[in-house]
């Protein structure tokens, strides 16, 4: 009797999604020329995290301890981990390159190293490449244990073995393991392998930092299926021509997500930022047109960052709309809601938004700020230095409240501020000294207050 031939799949890189039949596009993502060839995986027996089978218990009867968290030595690091590093969870840390994902988990390594088991497992690196960076660094790199190996199967055996309390693979697109003949990246290996490597932190208990690549678009290089394997997937971003550094969470099953963690690179290192909302403020001397102070909420905590503007006669066919830090649909509703309410005409003009330091704004209480800096640069007319601005705007004009205002106001107390423009609904009942509040519920009464400032 023949054997019947392996069926060919399909995996899109984008997505993850697996087809039967080649086509140009992935009809999941939508992405063009994403589908790779790939051949069926071997059967294979999976059990779980105990090794056995599980047995049904009622969850009242589920036993755990409150296991305390790992500090990794930055407290920025912590906050965006969700106040420490879990024991037995999988973390992934994604970011461009050289934007310092391997120097971060390097100080982390040789700090916790000092203290417990760490093994660090390079795929990228040679071991000297390693200890050079380290040395360099000046880090207690004395009992941080080195691994240079790709293939999964070796390192879990060699794990088991060490019995670490802390492990780092640098990085997932480099490992591979015997079940797949691909090579090493592709969908089935980068999958493959998380699943694995997830399978044994959770069995032995051991914490996993894994190191993601980014693809130009920014999104994480591999499946889509890889976030949803780890329990937190974390961000780093930052810019070539600056020395700051962000971290940013986006799934964190043991803390907030969204949580957002400043650093500076600098020669010895990432070095913490305490005080994130110093360094996105200019503060000139004389106020300028065109730039607005807003108090946006990352995570569990404000941050003051700035807002400019720029609007200029278009000599175009088209006005030009382009934004750096905001999202551009969002700004070109913003535009059509200020034309429509308070008569203000941009469509003859160019309009350019930025986000002072990089930051990426994601919440609504943004809209606000954002176009009256529009309208500050429209019509060449400064806003003071000392006010603070934030409030979502509804498409019938309406200035809508947002979470956590009353600690907006004090985050901008604490940084000089003593004027505000913030939605009714937002305005504290009690009176916040040294703090002149102008409370909202039309944009034209913002736009009214800002012209006689």
């Amino acid at each position: 009797m023949k054997e019947g031939k392996a069926k060919t799949l399909f995996a899109c890189d984008s997505c993850g999604s697996i087809f039967r039949k080649w086509s140009g596009q992935c009809p999941e993502c939508h992405e063009w020329n994403t589908l790779r060839e790939q051949q069926p995986p071997p059967s294979a027996t999976y059990h779980g995290f105990s090794g056995e089978i599980s047995q049904i218990q009622p969850i009242s009867q589920v036993t755990f301890s409150n296991t305390p968290r790992i500090n990794t030595g930055l407290s920025e690091f912590d906050r965006v981990l969700g106040g420490g590093l879990v024991r037995g969870s999988v973390v992934l840390l994604g970011g461009d390159p050289g934007v310092g994902k391997s120097t971060c988990l390097l100080q982390v390594c040789c700090q916790l190293s000092e203290e417990m088991k760490v093994l660090y497992v390079t795929g990228e690196e040679s071991p000297q490449q390693i200890a050079m960076r380290a040395r360099r660094l000046r880090l207690p790199d004395k009992h941080l244990l080195l691994m240079a190996e790709t293939k999964v199967e070796n390192i879990c055996a060699t794990a088991l073995q060490v019995q670490p309390q802390i492990m780092v693979i640098d990085s997932i697109q480099t490992m591979h393991t015997e079940m797949f003949s691909s090579a090493p990246g592709s969908v089935p290996q980068v999958r493959e392998s998380a699943a694995l490597l997830t399978h044994f932190a959770k069995q032995h208990n051991i914490a996993v930092f894994l190191v993601g690549h980014v693809t130009k678009s920014g999104d994480l290089a591999g499946p889509r299926v890889l976030e949803h394997i780890i329990d937190v997937v974390c961000y780093f971003e930052g810019n070539s021509d600056s020395r700051f550094r962000v971290m940013r969470s986006v799934k964190n099953r043991f803390g907030a997500v969204n949580e957002l963690g400043v650093f500076a690179m600098t020669e010895s290192g990432l070095k913490e930022i305490r005080n994130p909302s110093a360094i996105f403020l200019s503060r000139l001397a004389d106020p300028v047109p065109g730039s607005a102070v807003m108090v946006i909420w990352e995570g569990s905590r404000p941050l003051l960052v700035e807002a400019q503007a720029l609007v200029d006669e278009s000599h175009g066919e088209s006005p030009r709309r382009i934004t750096v830090g905001i999202e551009l649909n969002r700004l070109i509703m913003l535009l059509a809601v200020l034309h429509r309410h308070c008569g203000i005409v941009t469509y003859t003009h160019d309009v350019f938004a930025n986000v002072v330091g990089g930051v990426k704004i994601n919440e609504t209480a943004a809209d606000l700020a954002i176009i009256l800096a529009i309208t500050s640069s429209l019509h060449d007319h400064p806003l003071p230095n000392d006010l603070i601005i934030f409030g979502e705007i509804g498409l019938a004009g309406e200035i809508r409240p947002v979470p956590n205002g009353r600690e907006r106001l004090k985050e901008a107390v604490k940084h000089g501020f003593r004027r505000a423009i913030v939605p009714k609904a937002n305005c504290p009942r009690e009176k916040i000294p040294g703090l002149s509040i102008f409370a909202i519920e039309k944009l034209k009464d913002a736009v009214a207050i800002i012209n006689d400032l």
